[in-house]
Order: structure tokens, then sequence, then C-alpha cells
């Protein structure tokens, strides 16, 4: 079936045809030719965005809590380069996102024309795959293609340049088209021999960690994994992207490893003996000082990407594949292997740090508000089943380690990238990929003037996400460095939060939300309680919190993570390896 059409409607009809039901974006001069067609669309929905970054995050939200591909759409120049921040942050984060950019006319393209990028060549190192489209002939087959790559493999974002010409242009559609992609075959099915090897280890180790990262989430593999550590009863412990992977009341969860991880968790990777990576990349921010990580341990990983295996530890089991084949296949080995590992003596060290090193926090002489406190009631009054997106910094990491994560996928933040601005917009998209569940954005007041222009889209769409911000009058993260590390020399971290500039509880009623303020403890679940009863429009509230309180426990950038601390000049004490 072939019809006749302009490159424009080609466009519009492959995203149909591909199942996307709702699109973030601006319109400008490139990509004008593809909103024409849009507007008579009645399967894609169009969200116009204050600005293309919030774009980008909400294609991510909209991504994280479907499991589709969420799609954002710029013109040329600075449309185009304002998606480089949510793109690059997709990539760290291995988000699926389609963004779609319009470019200036193929004949104009390298002679500087009025908002010309080269955004292709822009985003080449932090796009999966990237298309720069001159026939309209090519689009509809170019969609399939990016949306393939997309959401097969390791997932990531992609983004397709259209000329405005070939917008333009008539063309013949015909569905579907014959992807050309040579080369490029994921693997999935992890190697026996390697898979054998694993297991081979595994029993044989006393002291194992089962090091869990987001990669697990993205294969949909949780109840394998609940399935392997109840079967071989190895602890678990479950990186940033991780988060709500393996249930954090499950008796053999250690927490978050890594800099701001729990003691269990660090201790756990640096006295094992064996680490089985599963879906991890082995991270600056998990792995401290590279050279002192887990030093007496071997490696097992498995990754669908061969480029992370080895890529920073040594694996001496490698293994390539999708996450839920290979803990499946870990599972039948460990089935028919006469060998049980022996761990017991293991986890009474394990169950002395979890019970000597609990996360805890500094309460206040003055009556002011402490901001684990705020993330410990929202767990309790909101509850499990809610979405909880975090920008980055200090809040971030009080939502990882003060929110109860039972669910894949419910803790949606900004991990590898550290994008600050990411909470509102991907709280928008999350919303709109799942209108039923409660979404809570949690961010700091640094990161929400980043991106608060967002809340009108919101109250405009209908989309009654609620948000926390963490207002600590400063750049939290920034200034607990300063505080450790540049002798209390405060640069450039004071917001001048005393002035209320602006009054958080002022800006959202501006933007058509409803605006609420704490400030003490005994107003917290009140004001939690308030915010969840309203459901017709978006909640701000402004929890004032103590500007000097901290995210501990805490590695040090390049230290070793021996050398956690889990608070001030306090730092835990190591059993010998005997």
């Amino acid at each position: 079936m072939t019809e006749r059409m302009t490159g424009a409607q080609a466009l519009v009809r492959a995203l149909e045809h591909v199942g996307v039901d709702t699109v973030f974006g601006i319109p400008g001069g490139a990509i004008l030719p593809a909103y024409d067609p849009l507007y008579d669309s009645t399967k894609v929905r169009h969200v116009l965005v204050r600005h293309e970054q919030g774009a980008g995050h909400a294609a991510e939200g909209y991504a994280q809590a479907t499991g589709k591909v969420g799609v954002c759409i710029a013109t040329s120049g600075p449309g185009a380069t304002n998606l480089v921040t949510p793109i690059a942050d997709a990539y760290m984060d291995s988000v699926p996102i389609v963004a779609i950019t319009g470019q200036v006319a193929s004949a104009a393209i390298g002679t500087d024309a009025f908002q010309e990028a080269d955004i292709s060549g822009i985003t080449m190192p932090i796009t999966k795959h990237n298309f720069l489209v001159t026939d309209p002939a090519d689009i509809p087959r170019t969609i399939a293609e990016a949306f393939h790559i997309a959401q097969t493999g390791r997932p990531g974002p992609v983004l397709v340049d259209i000329a405005k010409d070939a917008l333009q242009a008539e063309t013949t559609f015909s569905w579907p088209p014959v992807m050309q992609l040579p080369g490029y075959r994921p693997v999935t099915r992890p190697h026996s021999k390697q898979i054998r090897e694993a297991a081979k280890l595994m029993a044989e180790s006393r002291r194992p960690v089962l090091y869990v990262g987001g990669g697990v989430h993205k294969a949909r593999a949780s109840d394998e994994l609940r399935r392997l550590a109840e079967l071989t009863g190895i602890p678990v412990v479950t990186t940033l992207m991780a988060r709500g992977t393996f249930p954090d009341s499950h008796p053999q969860h250690l927490g978050m490893p890594g800099m701001h991880g729990s003691v269990a968790a660090v201790g756990a990777l640096q006295q094992a003996d064996l680490l089985i990576g599963l879906g991890v990349r082995f991270d600056d921010r998990v792995t401290g000082q590279l050279a002192t990580f887990a030093p007496h341990a071997k490696v097992v990983h498995a990754d669908i990407d061969p480029a992370e295996i080895s890529k920073n530890r040594h694996a001496d089991v490698p293994i390539v594949g999708d996450a839920k084949e290979v803990i499946g296949d870990l599972i039948t080995a460990v089935e028919a292997s006469p060998q049980k590992g022996d761990y017991a003596d293991w986890w009474k060290v394990l169950n002395g740090y979890k019970e000597t090193y609990p996360l805890g926090y500094e309460e206040f002489d003055d009556g002011s508000l402490a901001p684990q406190y705020v993330m410990e009631r929202l767990s309790a009054i909101v509850g499990p089943d809610a979405y909880y997106v975090a920008g980055v910094g200090q809040h971030q990491m009080w939502a990882a380690q003060f929110i109860a994560h039972e669910r894949p996928g419910a803790f949606i933040n900004s991990g590898g990238a550290g994008t600050m601005g990411f909470a509102v917009p991907a709280a928008m998209g999350a919303k709109m990929g799942d209108p039923d569940a409660v979404v809570w954005a949690i961010d700091g007041d640094g990161c929400f003037q980043m991106t608060n222009q967002e809340l009108a889209t919101c109250a405009l769409e209908g989309v009654p996400i609620k948000i926390a911000v963490i207002n600590n009058g400063n750049l939290g993260m920034v200034r607990q460095w300063q505080t450790l590390f540049y002798e209390e020399r405060y640069s450039n971290t004071d917001l001048q939060a005393t002035r209320r500039i602006p009054d958080f509880v002022k800006l959202a009623e501006a933007y058509g939300c409803v605006g609420l303020r704490c400030e003490r403890p005994e107003d917290v679940d009140a004001t939690i309680k308030k915010a969840m009863e309203i459901n017709d429009v978006p909640v701000v509230v402004d929890f004032v919190v103590h500007q000097d309180a901290m995210v501990w426990p805490m590695v040090a950038a390049g230290t070793s993570n021996d050398d956690i601390k889990y608070a001030r000049d306090m730092a835990p004490t190591w059993e010998s390896e005997e």
C-alpha cells in the first residue's frame, strides 16, 4: 500500500506506525513543516513544553515510566542544541529516546545559514546513533531504524535530523519499510561456557556479592534477580540506577554502594572475594579509587554492551548478554550444580556492618527541619507504589537513601550525567506515561530553578505532579564539598533563600499550581497529606531545611572506598579478612 504525501506527512505517519502516542517539543522555522500534519494527527499528542531541555527530560521520564521510546522534537540551531543535555543524560543512563530535529534546507547546509547547527556532529559522541535525512523517501525507514536502535540491545538516544526541504517535498510512503542496519546485531544470549564458569566461582567463593546495576531493571529482570539471590543466599547491593530492582526490605539487601552508599554495601564490595556484576559499569562513583576497589575479588561481569566489559575493571569471567537471559541461565546452572556455596561466616560480618553502621542523620537543636526526615515521612505516607523522580545533588542522595525503594523503576533520576533540572520535566513525562500513578519530583532549590518553567506545561496540560523542593538556600552538594575540602570558603553557593527570591509558593501560584510551605518537623506529615489530597493541579511544597545538613556516608572523590566516613571524621572499623 503506497501513498503520495509530503516528507512531513510521512514523518507523522511513521511515528503513528511505530506506536508513538505522546511527543514533547517546541515548533520553529526548520521543523515547522512537520507541525502542520501533526496538527491533524488523532494518534499522537503533542505536548508544548516551555524549553527544549524540558522536552528531552520529559521524553526520558516517559520512557522510564512506560518502557517505551520517548520522543522529543525541536527546530534547528538553538532548538536542537537545547536538546544536547537531555540527549547526553539519556546516553549515560541508557534511556531509549528519539530526538527529531529540523535542519536548514539541504542546499544551505554548511553555509552558516540562519539557525544552522551541525547537530549530528555535535551529538555524535552522545547518541547511540544519529541520522541526517535530506531525501524525503528516507524518512519512514529512518524513523523505523531509529526506534529499533533506541530500544534494542543497550537502550539509548537516537537523533534524527531532517532537512526542511525534505519535509516539504513530496514522496511515496509505504509501510513497513525495509530496515538497512548491517552489522547491528546485539547479542542477547550469553555463552553457556561462561555461565558455567560463573556458577562454579559462585559456589567456590566464601565472600561473594551480587553487584546489581540499572541494566537489570532495563532488562525487566528483577524477578529473576530475586530468584537467583534467594537460591544462592548471596548478598545484594543495588546501584543508584538500580534502586528498587531488589527490594530494600529484603534481608539479603545491603543497600546502595558507592560514594554515598551504605557502610554495609561499600564494606561488602571491599571485602568480597567475588563480584557478580550484572548490568553495571564499574563507574567511579561506585569504585572510588579504582586501584583499591575490591582488591581481593575475582570478577564476573555480565552486560549487554561488550564495550563495558573490562573497560574499568578486568573481568575474570566476561558474559555478553541480556541480563534477563544471563540471570535465568545462572539460575539453571546453580540448580544443576552439586556444589553449593557456604556464606554463613560472610553473613556474620555483613550483619555486623548493618547493625553497627545503619543509615542515620543529624537532628538540629534549633528545631529546624532535617531533609532526611522529610524523605522518611514521604516514603511512609506516599508509599512504594509512587514514582519518585529526583534531580541531582544532596536531595537525590537523601531520596536514594531514606525512601524505601521496593518497586523496580519507581526511582527515576539522573545518574551518569548528574543533570541539574532533570526532575520537574522528567516527572511530567513519567506522569503522562503512567497517568494513574502518583508522581513526586524531589528537587533541590538550585535544580528547581533550572527547569521550573515546565510547571506551566503541567498546569495547562493537566499533569498533576507533586514537587518536594528541598530548600536549604544553597547549592547544597557543592556547599558540602566546600565545608569538607575548601575550609568553609563558600564561593558562590549561597542562593540567598533567606530573602525568598524567588518565593516558591508564590512562583507555584503564578504558574497555576498550588504552593505549600513547611518549615517545622511537626508540620511535615500534615503538609504531605494535604499535597496528596490535591489531584487536579500540580503541587509545589517548599520544605525549608537546615543549610548544614550533609549526606553521609561519604567516600571523598578519588579516595579509596576503604576510607568511607559514616559521619564527619568518623570511619567504620573493618573486620580483618580473616
